[in-house]
């Protein structure tokens, strides 16, 4: 057996893992990702400067993120199907480069309405990002390293939303919000035009693809796919919810921090960048939906641990919450083409529309909930998620002859 799939290995003309196409093809997707969600998040860092400038309520200053998100959820299918007729790489340029130039003029909008709207048509290009690259990775590298590749794809996403919220913070409270996610669009900039230079062409050829329509219906009749677009709708959605809320958290008492100062806190988003390279190795010997279980356990403890008024513990608990929730989406994004048959380019996206639906909706709904109640008002929301998700993937697992037999190749 061993030397069958070594036979077919050495046949199979994607990138072998440790190969230079491997490697390159690693780099270009991992700037694509951090370029993609440095320009996405930004002004996540900057939510309570961008609502006292426009004298909005901090639920509606999210949707600053949440057009943007809205967006990618729209985008993702017209984008799969684009590459499927032009290529992924062509689809993945063109997009990218459309995102450069909104970012750049977005920041300047000037009043709340237009900033909005260009953000929502920002989304709209970076759709195509995440609408292709899991695709495309799977058409250039070898089954044996996909694994490995969509982590390090997650990898780039997770610093990319850190460099995004650090830098639009950092900037933005002595220059001002404008100029802070105006930065994140350059350097977003150069990690794009390191993407376009290194980025090889997939090796298996796109398809035509079947008509939208009927490739999205034949997803949606699969269990496995339902299931794994649900986990993005709801762990998504709650990890926005606490990103977005805690900033305005620890600007109060008792912590009582500057906007500089609470940029740090996204610095957590290092765990995720672990995690969602080494999570695979665990799947190797612990069954993928065992690991997703105990990763959205592990996010309901570090939710629980942001509840304590004391620094440390709110760091601590957002370190162990946002690693788990990198860890889990790196899995479920790893499983999602696995499960899909007919119109398997769309499968992808699905998860995404899921994805980035989840954070606009939960985004907001974690906003009216800290406006409501507080912080505790936020974690309600966000732990009620993360436990219908697990009760999710726990009862498909059981149709598939419990968690050992899901998903085991």
């Amino acid at each position: 057996m061993a030397a069958a799939e070594q036979a077919a290995a050495e046949e199979d003309p994607r990138a072998a893992p440790g190969s230079q196409l491997y490697r390159r093809s690693l780099l270009a997707l991992f700037c694509a990702g951090l370029a993609t969600f440095a320009q996405m998040y930004s002004p996540q860092g900057v939510l309570p400067e961008l609502a006292a400038d426009f004298g909005i309520a901090a639920s509606t200053s999210s949707w600053a993120i949440g057009a943007t998100t809205i967006g990618i959820a729209l985008g993702v299918l017209p984008w799969a199907r684009v590459s499927d007729h032009v290529g992924r790489v062509a689809a993945m340029r063109s997009a990218l480069g459309a995102a450069l130039v909104v970012g750049l003029l977005a920041p300047f909008a000037p009043n709340f309405e237009l900033l909005i709207a260009a953000r929502f048509a920002e989304g709209i290009a970076l759709a195509g990002l995440p609408a292709i690259a899991v695709t495309a990775i799977a058409e250039t590298v070898q089954p044996r390293a996909l694994g490995a590749a969509v982590g390090t794809y997650v990898a780039g996403t997770t610093l990319g939303g850190l460099v995004g919220r650090i830098v639009a913070a950092g900037l933005g409270e002595p220059f001002g919000w404008r100029w802070g996610m105006a930065a994140v669009a350059v350097l977003a900039g150069i990690a794009m035009m390191i993407f376009m230079v290194r980025i090889p062409r997939t090796v298996v050829p796109a398809g035509s693809g079947l008509p939208i329509l009927r490739a999205t219906l034949a997803n949606l009749r699969r269990p496995g796919v339902i299931v794994l677009v649900v986990q993005a709708f709801l762990l998504m959605g709650g990890f926005v919810a606490v990103y977005n809320y805690l900033a305005f958290r620890l600007q109060d008492a008792p912590f009582d921090l500057s906007l500089a100062q609470v940029s740090w806190i996204f610095l957590a988003y290092l765990a995720g960048a672990v995690t969602s390279r080494t999570v695979w190795r665990v799947t190797r010997v612990v069954p993928p939906t065992a690991v997703l279980l105990g990763c959205i356990a592990l996010m309901l403890g570090g939710l629980g641990l942001t509840l304590v008024p004391q620094l440390l513990a709110v760091i601590v608990g957002l370190v162990v919450f946002t690693g788990c929730f990198f860890a889990a989406h790196t899995v479920a994004s790893g499983l999602i083409a696995g499960r899909a048959g007919e119109g398997r380019s769309l499968a992808p996206p699905l998860y995404n529309l899921g994805y980035y639906a989840g954070s606009s909706v939960l985004g907001w709904v974690g906003g009216v909930a800290y406006g409501a109640g507080g912080w505790a008002g936020t974690v309600a929301v966000v732990a009620a998620a993360a436990f219908l998700a697990a009760i999710v993937a726990f009862g498909y697992a059981k149709t598939q002859g419990g968690i050992s037999a899901t998903d085991r190749s």
